[in-house]
């Protein structure tokens, strides 16, 4: 497979965290996807899509165990 960005052939499986969004809030999920090597493109099978979309559902009904790692700070416009 080369890659549909950069036409790179490096294209692997690789763990990654990718990023959920709720709200204000970013979950960091833990998957299994194509990447390429080169230019960082990510690619999601229907597997994939399913997993995001359940756990988009999931923290709606607040019906996963998550734990909070850090805070997200901004500073307020002068």
């Amino acid at each position: 497979m080369r890659c549909v960005i950069c036409n790179s052939p490096n294209v692997e499986m690789r763990r990654v965290e990718e990023e959920i969004r709720w709200g204000s809030n970013i979950l960091l999920a833990p998957m299994e996807l194509l990447v390429c090597l080169s230019c960082g493109e990510r690619y999601y099978d229907k597997k994939a899509m399913k997993k995001i979309e359940e756990m988009r559902d999931r923290l709606q009904k607040h019906d996963l165990d998550i734990e909070e790692i850090g805070k997200v700070f901004k500073e307020h416009a002068a």
